[in-house]
């Protein structure tokens, strides 16, 4: 085999702190494994005390809640789906295809908001097309078609898969290389699990999977991939700008406020092991304790050591403040206000805020829609079915009831400016919309009946 476990530089940059981003995003028990990671030891702090303080960490997942909101509120409707065409049968392939993109029954909706969730931990996700590989040639559209060879499916790789790949001058890629690894078991009886480590490269045109367990090395299969007659890569990226990585904003003030809130909790928990302080001029050999007792001069004096409480609260306002500026850098400052402040935010500012937070909702959703029609075209172009894609939606969330909406439409169509195309346009917008949850099939018979009038 050749090289082909060799990494882009740039992924050789991030692979480590995609780590540090996956246990922020997780929390629990998986950033509890990894706290030695993140948890900073004390110079000259004793080996016992740290590991006791690793044995009592305890992580306040903020930027995790932040990330999972972003999500449900993006997806809360459906991106609507459009597949216009004389084709009926090619509709309704597209019609299952939704409901199942990846041949394990998850629905495009559902494959979509997973990678957009992986954007905003690592900054970007990737999506394969492939189609099942043919036995011989087909001499018709309808044999490949029984043969389930134009079954097209997506398969989901993170960012951590691809480690290595080239751009040409457009940014488009000439070839990609996936890695991958799985515990398997030849069979039940077996003891040992076993990993396998997995290569898949893709240039414009071939294909070729390479298989490694232990040492051995070896080819499993090769040939023209699904979009080899388009010639392009079948991997397409959703990739998120900086400033809307999530945890590339948050994410050292979440390690900021983890070791903040552990160190202070510690020193409460010491504080309250109050230490016995004497004061005396003999020398002083007694043992101290609760099943001990001490003998005190007339002149010694005996008390307790315990903090005034000045720096506890100093860095319970710090802790604060980092719990804001985490919401705020992720542009939900209205939601991580300071928890003892109440109301005290005007509502101007409030829907300030929360204007800013539409906005960004607006940009993932453009992002997601792209991707989406990006993978749909590669599929309809693939497949030679000559539909015109189209994918709408995502841009309101919530904010306003659908009532609003519906009275906006009315609103506009009582202009009457003599366009049966806005009022085909609008009345389609409104039905997907509101019928964001129903199978695709549905909505294109819907379509359909808008369309013919």
């Amino acid at each position: 085999m050749f090289d082909i476990d060799r990494e882009h530089p740039e992924y050789a940059r991030w692979k480590a702190v995609w780590a540090r981003y996956r246990d922020l995003y997780a929390g629990g028990e998986q950033f509890k494994n990894n706290a030695s990671n993140y948890l900073v030891r004390r110079q000259k702090e004793p080996g016992d005390v740290y590991l006791e303080r690793l044995g009592r960490v305890f992580y306040e997942n903020y930027v995790g809640s932040i990330v999972d909101w972003y999500g449900a509120t993006l997806f809360r409707r459906e991106p609507g789906l459009t597949f216009e065409g004389s084709d009926a049968r090619a509709r309704a392939f597209y019609g299952a295809f939704v409901e199942n993109v990846d041949g394990k029954g998850t629905a495009l909706a559902d494959f979509s908001r997973k990678q957009f969730l992986d954007s905003l931990v690592t900054g970007g996700s990737y999506t394969l097309v492939d189609f099942p590989r043919a036995q011989g040639r087909a001499g018709s559209r309808a044999e490949e078609d029984a043969a389930g060879a134009s079954r097209a499916y997506l398969v989901d790789y993170p960012a951590e898969d691809l480690i290595n790949w080239s751009l040409d001058e457009h940014g488009n890629y000439e070839w990609v290389v996936l890695r991958t690894s799985l515990l398997k078991k030849d069979r039940v009886e077996d003891g040992a699990w076993r990993e396998e480590r997995r290569w898949s490269y893709y240039d414009r045109t071939n294909f070729r999977i390479y298989r490694k367990v232990g040492e051995t090395a070896e080819l499993m299969d090769e040939g023209t991939h699904g979009l080899a007659k388009l010639g392009q890569v079948p991997l397409f990226g959703m990739r998120i700008p900086q400033g809307l990585w999530m945890l590339n904003r948050a994410g050292l003030l979440q390690i900021e406020h983890f070791n903040k809130s552990n160190a202070l909790s510690w020193a409460l928990t010491m504080g309250l092991f109050a230490m016995p302080v004497i004061y005396s001029d003999r020398e002083w050999s007694q043992m101290v304790g609760e099943s001990y007792y001490i003998q005190l001069g007339p002149e010694d004096k005996f008390g307790w050591t315990e903090p005034e409480g000045k720096v506890y609260q100093i860095a319970a306002d710090n802790l604060t403040r980092l719990q804001e500026e985490i919401y705020r850098v992720c542009y939900l400052g209205h939601a991580g206000g300071s928890l003892n402040r109440g109301g005290s935010q005007s509502g101007l500012s409030k829907q300030l805020d929360f204007s800013i937070t539409q906005e960004v909702l607006r940009a993932y959703g453009d992002a997601v829609k792209e991707q989406v029609r990006r993978v749909l075209k590669a599929v309809n172009a693939a497949r030679e079915d000559g539909l015109e894609i189209g994918v709408t939606g995502m841009d309101e969330f919530d904010i306003a009831d659908f009532s609003h909406e519906l009275a906006d439409a009315k609103e506009l169509l009582a202009l009457d400016v003599g366009s049966l195309t806005l009022k085909k346009e609008i009345g389609k917008k409104l039905a997907l919309k509101f019928l964001a949850d129903a199978r695709q099939d549905v909505k294109d018979r819907i379509v359909g009946e808008i369309e013919r009038g």
